[in-house]
Protein backbone atom coordinates (compact mmCIF):
# COMPACT_ATOMS: atom_id res chain seq x y z
CA UNK A 1 0.00 0.00 0.00
CA UNK A 2 1.05 3.50 -0.79
CA UNK A 3 0.44 6.70 0.62
CA UNK A 4 -0.12 8.13 -2.98
CA UNK A 5 -3.51 9.22 -3.66
CA UNK A 6 -5.78 7.26 -6.63
CA UNK A 7 -5.85 10.73 -8.40
CA UNK A 8 -3.03 12.63 -8.25
CA UNK A 9 -5.24 15.45 -8.42
CA UNK A 10 -6.11 14.71 -4.70
CA UNK A 11 -2.27 14.71 -3.02
CA UNK A 12 -2.35 18.50 -2.57
CA UNK A 13 -5.89 18.95 -1.93
CA UNK A 14 -5.56 16.34 0.90
CA UNK A 15 -2.14 17.70 2.61
CA UNK A 16 -4.28 20.82 3.03
CA UNK A 17 -7.34 18.98 4.46
CA UNK A 18 -4.97 17.11 6.71
CA UNK A 19 -2.90 20.33 7.71
CA UNK A 20 -6.67 21.50 8.78
CA UNK A 21 -7.70 18.68 11.09
CA UNK A 22 -4.34 18.24 12.71
CA UNK A 23 -4.56 22.05 13.85
CA UNK A 24 -7.59 21.75 15.64
CA UNK A 25 -6.52 17.83 17.07
CA UNK A 26 -2.87 19.52 18.12
CA UNK A 27 -4.51 21.93 20.46
CA UNK A 28 -6.40 19.13 22.22
CA UNK A 29 -4.99 17.74 25.62
CA UNK A 30 -5.73 15.55 28.40
CA UNK A 31 -7.32 18.72 29.96
CA UNK A 32 -9.72 19.29 26.84
CA UNK A 33 -13.47 18.96 27.64
CA UNK A 34 -16.00 17.43 25.35
CA UNK A 35 -17.61 20.36 25.36
CA UNK A 36 -14.54 22.37 23.88
CA UNK A 37 -13.84 19.21 21.48
CA UNK A 38 -17.85 19.35 20.03
CA UNK A 39 -17.47 23.22 19.61
CA UNK A 40 -14.51 22.93 17.07
CA UNK A 41 -15.86 20.04 15.30
CA UNK A 42 -18.99 22.56 14.35
CA UNK A 43 -16.23 24.86 12.89
CA UNK A 44 -14.20 22.19 11.37
CA UNK A 45 -16.54 20.43 9.67
CA UNK A 46 -19.80 22.24 9.80
CA UNK A 47 -21.00 23.47 6.22
CA UNK A 48 -21.20 27.34 5.73
CA UNK A 49 -24.64 26.84 4.45
CA UNK A 50 -27.72 24.67 4.72
CA UNK A 51 -29.44 22.64 1.89
CA UNK A 52 -32.92 24.25 1.29
CA UNK A 53 -34.85 21.26 2.16
CA UNK A 54 -34.36 19.97 5.96
CA UNK A 55 -37.03 19.70 8.08
CA UNK A 56 -36.38 18.89 12.34
CA UNK A 57 -37.99 15.77 13.67
CA UNK A 58 -38.36 13.69 16.64
CA UNK A 59 -37.91 10.63 15.68
CA UNK A 60 -39.66 8.20 19.17
CA UNK A 61 -38.10 10.66 21.22
CA UNK A 62 -34.67 11.22 18.90
CA UNK A 63 -33.77 14.50 17.85
CA UNK A 64 -33.16 14.09 13.96
CA UNK A 65 -33.31 15.80 10.47
CA UNK A 66 -34.87 15.54 7.06
CA UNK A 67 -32.75 16.28 4.25
CA UNK A 68 -33.36 16.19 0.95
CA UNK A 69 -31.58 17.43 -2.57
CA UNK A 70 -33.01 17.64 -5.73
CA UNK A 71 -34.94 14.60 -7.52
CA UNK A 72 -35.49 13.02 -4.41
CA UNK A 73 -37.71 10.08 -4.00
CA UNK A 74 -40.22 10.51 -1.17
CA UNK A 75 -40.53 6.89 -1.04
CA UNK A 76 -36.99 5.84 -0.39
CA UNK A 77 -35.12 6.80 2.77
CA UNK A 78 -31.94 6.78 4.09
CA UNK A 79 -30.97 6.76 8.10
CA UNK A 80 -27.72 7.93 8.60
CA UNK A 81 -25.53 7.91 11.99
CA UNK A 82 -22.29 10.68 12.03
CA UNK A 83 -19.09 9.67 13.32
CA UNK A 84 -17.66 11.21 16.45
CA UNK A 85 -16.49 8.38 18.62
CA UNK A 86 -19.74 8.35 19.84
CA UNK A 87 -18.54 11.51 21.56
CA UNK A 88 -18.89 14.58 19.33
CA UNK A 89 -20.14 15.25 16.02
CA UNK A 90 -23.90 15.90 14.87
CA UNK A 91 -26.29 16.73 11.94
CA UNK A 92 -24.53 19.59 11.76
CA UNK A 93 -20.97 18.57 11.04
CA UNK A 94 -22.30 15.74 8.30
CA UNK A 95 -24.78 17.41 6.83
CA UNK A 96 -23.05 18.00 3.66
CA UNK A 97 -22.10 14.43 3.15
CA UNK A 98 -25.54 13.35 4.26
CA UNK A 99 -26.79 15.32 1.45
CA UNK A 100 -24.24 14.53 -0.81
CA UNK A 101 -25.08 10.66 -0.42
CA UNK A 102 -28.89 11.14 -0.40
CA UNK A 103 -28.58 12.78 -3.99
CA UNK A 104 -26.79 10.37 -5.40
CA UNK A 105 -28.90 7.46 -4.06
CA UNK A 106 -31.94 9.58 -5.47
CA UNK A 107 -33.40 9.59 -1.50
CA UNK A 108 -34.59 11.80 1.19
CA UNK A 109 -32.28 11.27 4.24
CA UNK A 110 -32.82 11.38 7.93
CA UNK A 111 -29.61 12.31 9.93
CA UNK A 112 -29.54 11.00 13.53
CA UNK A 113 -28.18 12.91 16.47
CA UNK A 114 -28.45 10.16 18.64
CA UNK A 115 -27.13 10.12 22.43
CA UNK A 116 -23.42 10.78 22.82
CA UNK A 117 -21.14 9.89 25.52
CA UNK A 118 -20.05 10.60 28.66
CA UNK A 119 -23.73 12.00 29.25
CA UNK A 120 -24.81 9.16 27.84
CA UNK A 121 -22.70 6.08 27.70
CA UNK A 122 -23.63 2.44 25.62
CA UNK A 123 -26.03 0.89 25.03
CA UNK A 124 -27.93 4.33 24.41
CA UNK A 125 -26.54 5.02 20.96
CA UNK A 126 -27.85 1.67 19.75
CA UNK A 127 -31.21 1.74 21.54
CA UNK A 128 -31.73 5.80 19.93
CA UNK A 129 -30.67 3.87 16.60
CA UNK A 130 -33.27 1.30 16.48
CA UNK A 131 -35.78 3.72 17.96
CA UNK A 132 -34.86 5.84 14.82
CA UNK A 133 -35.85 2.85 12.90
CA UNK A 134 -38.91 1.82 13.87
CA UNK A 135 -40.64 5.36 13.79
CA UNK A 136 -39.29 5.30 10.09
CA UNK A 137 -41.37 1.94 9.90
CA UNK A 138 -43.98 3.68 11.51
CA UNK A 139 -44.04 6.79 9.09
CA UNK A 140 -44.74 3.61 6.41
CA UNK A 141 -41.22 3.25 4.39
CA UNK A 142 -41.28 -0.47 3.08
CA UNK A 143 -38.53 -2.13 4.69
CA UNK A 144 -36.77 -2.83 0.97
CA UNK A 145 -36.73 0.66 0.63
CA UNK A 146 -34.90 1.66 3.49
CA UNK A 147 -31.00 1.83 3.79
CA UNK A 148 -28.77 2.29 6.92
CA UNK A 149 -25.58 4.42 6.45
CA UNK A 150 -23.07 5.92 8.83
CA UNK A 151 -18.92 6.65 9.04
CA UNK A 152 -16.25 6.26 11.69
CA UNK A 153 -18.03 5.29 15.17
CA UNK A 154 -21.72 5.90 12.98
CA UNK A 155 -20.56 3.03 10.85
CA UNK A 156 -19.94 0.96 14.01
CA UNK A 157 -23.47 2.30 15.55
CA UNK A 158 -25.53 1.28 11.72
CA UNK A 159 -23.90 -2.22 11.83
CA UNK A 160 -24.70 -2.49 15.24
CA UNK A 161 -28.50 -0.95 14.82
CA UNK A 162 -28.79 -3.97 12.16
CA UNK A 163 -27.71 -6.69 14.77
CA UNK A 164 -30.17 -5.63 17.19
CA UNK A 165 -32.71 -5.45 14.98
CA UNK A 166 -32.53 -8.39 13.51
CA UNK A 167 -32.33 -9.70 17.11
CA UNK A 168 -35.45 -8.37 17.77
CA UNK A 169 -37.22 -9.67 14.71
CA UNK A 170 -37.70 -6.01 12.52
CA UNK A 171 -37.16 -6.87 9.19
CA UNK A 172 -34.08 -5.73 7.85
CA UNK A 173 -33.61 -3.04 5.59
CA UNK A 174 -32.42 -3.41 1.67
CA UNK A 175 -28.68 -2.29 2.35
CA UNK A 176 -26.47 -0.74 4.59
CA UNK A 177 -23.17 1.35 3.65
CA UNK A 178 -20.13 2.21 6.27
CA UNK A 179 -17.89 4.37 5.67
CA UNK A 180 -14.40 4.05 7.59
CA UNK A 181 -16.51 2.70 10.17
CA UNK A 182 -15.13 1.69 13.71
CA UNK A 183 -16.25 -1.82 14.57
CA UNK A 184 -13.52 -3.31 17.13
CA UNK A 185 -13.28 -1.14 20.13
CA UNK A 186 -10.57 -3.74 21.42
CA UNK A 187 -8.22 -2.02 18.31
CA UNK A 188 -7.13 -5.60 18.13
CA UNK A 189 -6.29 -5.39 13.96
CA UNK A 190 -3.05 -5.64 13.07
CA UNK A 191 -3.43 -2.15 11.25
CA UNK A 192 -3.34 -0.35 14.08
CA UNK A 193 0.50 -1.11 14.14
CA UNK A 194 1.26 -1.53 10.63
CA UNK A 195 -0.65 1.96 9.40
CA UNK A 196 0.37 4.27 12.51
CA UNK A 197 3.19 5.51 10.49
CA UNK A 198 0.66 6.31 7.94
CA UNK A 199 -2.15 7.80 9.25
CA UNK A 200 -1.80 10.94 10.15
CA UNK A 201 -4.56 11.75 12.33
CA UNK A 202 -5.82 8.65 14.63
CA UNK A 203 -3.39 6.30 16.61
CA UNK A 204 -4.57 3.35 18.76
CA UNK A 205 -4.10 5.00 22.38
CA UNK A 206 -6.38 8.23 21.63
CA UNK A 207 -9.36 5.26 20.19
CA UNK A 208 -8.91 3.38 23.10
CA UNK A 209 -9.82 6.32 25.16
CA UNK A 210 -12.96 7.39 23.07
CA UNK A 211 -13.99 3.44 23.71
CA UNK A 212 -13.55 3.54 27.51
CA UNK A 213 -15.72 7.00 27.75
CA UNK A 214 -18.12 5.55 25.82
CA UNK A 215 -18.26 2.03 27.64
CA UNK A 216 -17.43 2.95 30.57
CA UNK A 217 -15.02 1.96 33.30
CA UNK A 218 -16.00 -1.35 33.03
CA UNK A 219 -17.42 -1.90 29.76
CA UNK A 220 -16.39 -5.08 27.47
CA UNK A 221 -14.65 -4.14 24.02
CA UNK A 222 -15.49 -6.81 22.69
CA UNK A 223 -19.53 -6.86 23.30
CA UNK A 224 -20.95 -7.24 20.28
CA UNK A 225 -23.34 -4.11 20.24
CA UNK A 226 -20.68 -2.12 20.97
CA UNK A 227 -18.32 -3.95 18.98
CA UNK A 228 -19.84 -5.75 16.22
CA UNK A 229 -16.78 -6.78 14.41
CA UNK A 230 -17.68 -9.70 17.30
CA UNK A 231 -21.27 -9.96 16.61
CA UNK A 232 -23.36 -12.68 14.65
CA UNK A 233 -23.50 -11.13 11.37
CA UNK A 234 -26.09 -13.97 9.58
CA UNK A 235 -29.23 -12.27 8.13
CA UNK A 236 -27.86 -8.75 7.13
CA UNK A 237 -28.02 -7.04 4.25
CA UNK A 238 -25.81 -6.34 1.48
CA UNK A 239 -23.23 -4.63 3.32
CA UNK A 240 -20.70 -1.99 1.35
CA UNK A 241 -17.56 -0.74 3.13
CA UNK A 242 -15.20 2.10 1.80
CA UNK A 243 -12.17 3.13 3.79
CA UNK A 244 -8.85 4.44 3.63
CA UNK A 245 -5.86 2.16 2.91
CA UNK A 246 -3.84 4.93 5.13
CA UNK A 247 -5.89 4.11 8.12
CA UNK A 248 -5.19 2.77 11.42
CA UNK A 249 -8.71 1.08 11.62
CA UNK A 250 -8.40 -0.21 8.43
CA UNK A 251 -8.62 -3.79 9.76
CA UNK A 252 -12.08 -3.25 11.43
CA UNK A 253 -13.43 -2.62 7.42
CA UNK A 254 -11.30 -5.87 6.76
CA UNK A 255 -12.30 -8.12 9.19
CA UNK A 256 -15.89 -7.20 9.12
CA UNK A 257 -15.73 -7.92 5.09
CA UNK A 258 -14.26 -11.59 5.99
CA UNK A 259 -17.14 -12.20 8.95
CA UNK A 260 -19.87 -10.93 6.92
CA UNK A 261 -19.05 -13.02 3.34
CA UNK A 262 -18.16 -15.80 6.05
CA UNK A 263 -22.03 -15.78 7.18
CA UNK A 264 -23.18 -15.27 3.50
CA UNK A 265 -24.04 -11.32 3.38
CA UNK A 266 -23.62 -9.92 0.40
CA UNK A 267 -20.28 -7.79 0.91
CA UNK A 268 -18.38 -5.02 -0.86
CA UNK A 269 -15.50 -4.34 0.45
CA UNK A 270 -13.62 -0.89 -1.51
CA UNK A 271 -10.32 0.10 -0.18
CA UNK A 272 -9.23 3.49 -1.52
CA UNK A 273 -5.74 4.14 -2.61
CA UNK A 274 -3.89 7.35 -0.16
CA UNK A 275 -6.95 8.37 1.57
CA UNK A 276 -7.62 8.86 5.28
CA UNK A 277 -10.72 8.37 7.84
CA UNK A 278 -13.62 9.12 6.21
CA UNK A 279 -12.26 11.25 3.54
CA UNK A 280 -16.10 11.32 1.81
CA UNK A 281 -16.37 14.12 4.15
CA UNK A 282 -14.02 16.07 1.92
CA UNK A 283 -15.83 16.03 -1.57
CA UNK A 284 -15.77 19.67 -1.91
CA UNK A 285 -12.06 19.18 -2.39
CA UNK A 286 -11.84 15.37 -3.32
CA UNK A 287 -12.47 14.29 -6.79
CA UNK A 288 -11.93 10.68 -4.66
CA UNK A 289 -14.48 11.51 -2.25
CA UNK A 290 -17.06 12.43 -5.17
CA UNK A 291 -16.12 8.93 -6.72
CA UNK A 292 -16.31 7.12 -3.36
CA UNK A 293 -20.32 8.85 -2.88
CA UNK A 294 -21.33 8.07 -6.37
CA UNK A 295 -20.37 4.41 -5.73
CA UNK A 296 -22.31 4.50 -2.52
CA UNK A 297 -25.23 6.14 -4.06
CA UNK A 298 -25.31 3.39 -6.94
CA UNK A 299 -25.29 0.73 -4.24
CA UNK A 300 -28.31 1.71 -3.05
CA UNK A 301 -30.12 2.16 -5.80
CA UNK A 302 -29.03 -1.19 -7.01
CA UNK A 303 -30.97 -2.52 -4.19
CA UNK A 304 -33.79 -0.57 -4.59
CA UNK A 305 -34.67 -0.87 -8.05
Amino acid sequence: MADACEDPADDAALDAIVARIRRVYGIWGKGTTVERMRRDWETLFAPALEPSDTAPCDANGVAAQWIAGANARNDRVLLYFHGGGYQIGSIATHRDLILRIAEAAGCRALGVDYRLAPEHRFPAAVEDAVAVYRWVLDQGYAPAKIAIAGDSAGGGLALAALVALRGRGFPMPAAAAMLSPWTDLAAAGASYRTRAAHDPIHQRGMLLALAKTYLGPDGDPREPLASPLYADLRGLPPLLIQVGDRETILDDSRGLAERARATGVDTTLEIWDGMIHVFQLHAAELASAGRAIASIGAFFRRRWD
